[in-house]
């Protein structure tokens, strides 16, 4: 079985991204969220537009979770059902049973549902609904489909609608503890079979703040930031990506230069204390810039949250890379104490990771896929 959660928009999606460029405000949130693209009858004239997954009892199924959400973790639950996780961005994993999940953004997981022995009288809510910790409005809505058991040839056919219905419950809205329990659940098999390649020296070591600041809001005109005076502007290093208008690849194909420049900040430019006290400016530097890697590097990247507009859930994730994420924890990076606790036996691999509210993921990866990395965190900004 497939399923997948999404997002409904009643505009267009070019219109919302153009008003919020605009506006400098967040992007407008969806008006629903879907399942196999059905809202489920907690919206508005949506109620015959659910999913049904159709399950006998006594059997095993392997359903393929995906979060196509444009921006937001969800949360996911089949009422009175446990799922064993064993598979994350197609990559096995140590089997572990839950009740509850979280998919990021781009994330898949795929679980193993085993049903009930028997007809149980009942239907089951499958559920989901956002993870969410920062500012702004966000669609704090729940879409739900519906698990229902075939009758079996002897029992009478009685119509669903007289069957108990049982819901499911979700975490609350700004669950870190949660999601980062959940997501520390997560290692690779490990085996001789399928080991976890980890890089376990490197040759690069980058540190990331990431995070929302402001750009000043152009003169005359009044935005949807913070306050009037000032847009939303998501940044790495305090640098919010440009984008060129030619390709950064293409130029440096082609030896175009001023396209891009390859100065990015490896570190922060001035330290402070990243999940205390904001600094005054909020205000944080455009540009193309970029880090060149010479081919196969070793690369350990810590990402660290920043409070400077409030601490946020970041899902990031690298185009055309896995990596391992051998860490993670809350507070400020410490980088005498933290790698001491390193996972480099058994780290999970995924292409998607999320940096915890408050606090730092490491992720280690071989830099062998030649061509441009991106870190994209949520859809607001690359780097």
């Amino acid at each position: 079985g497939f399923r997948v959660s999404g997002e409904w928009f009643n505009s267009d999606p070019e219109a919302i991204i153009s008003q919020a460029l605009q506006t400098g405000a967040g992007p407008n949130v969806s008006d629903a969220y879907t399942i196999n693209g059905y809202p489920g009858p907690l919206y508005n004239c949506s109620s015959k537009d659910t999913y049904k997954l159709k399950v006998k009892p006594g059997k095993t199924y392997l359903l393929r979770l995906i979060n196509a959400a444009l921006n937001d973790e969800l949360f996911f639950s089949i009422a009175n059902h446990t799922v064993t996780v064993v598979e994350g961005d197609a990559v096995y994993t140590k089997p572990f049973v839950t009740d509850k999940l979280l998919i990021t953004p781009g994330q898949t997981t795929n679980v193993l549902l085993k049903t009930k022995p028997e007809f149980p009288n009942a239907t089951f809510l499958m559920a989901a609904r956002p993870y969410f910790t920062g500012q702004g409005t966000i669609d704090n809505s729940t879409t739900v489909g519906i698990l229902e058991y075939e009758h079996p040839s002897h029992h009478n056919h009685q119509s669903s609608k007289n069957l108990t219905i049982i819901q499911p419950e979700l975490p609350p809205i700004n669950a870190t503890g949660f999601a980062v329990n959940f997501t520390g659940k997560f290692r690779s098999l490990g085996n001789a079979k399928y080991p976890a390649n980890v890089p376990k020296t490197v040759d690069k070591k980058f540190f990331f703040t990431v995070g929302l600041g402001t750009n000043p809001c152009p003169k005359n005109t009044t935005c949807q930031g913070p306050n009037n005076s000032s847009k939303f502007a998501a940044s790495v290093n305090n640098v919010s990506f440009q984008f060129p208008t030619i390709a950064i690849l293409q130029a440096y194909y082609f030896g175009q230069n001023g396209v891009y420049t390859t100065d990015f900040p490896t570190q922060p430019l001035i330290p402070f204390n990243y999940t205390g006290t904001a600094p005054n400016n909020t205000n944080v530097m455009n540009g193309t810039r970029a880090v060149v890697l010479p081919f196969n590097t070793s690369v350990e990247l810590v990402m660290q949250d920043t409070s400077i507009l409030g601490a946020e859930s970041h899902p990031l994730h690298l185009h055309g890379y896995n990596f391992f994420i051998v860490g993670q924890g809350f507070g400020n990076y410490d980088p005498n104490k933290d790698p001491l606790k390193f996972n480099l036996v058994d780290p999970m691999e995924r292409n998607t990771a999320s940096v915890p509210a408050g606090g730092w993921v490491a992720i280690r990866f071989f830099a062998d896929n030649p061509g441009k990395i991106h870190v994209f965190q949520d859809m607001e900004a690359l780097y």
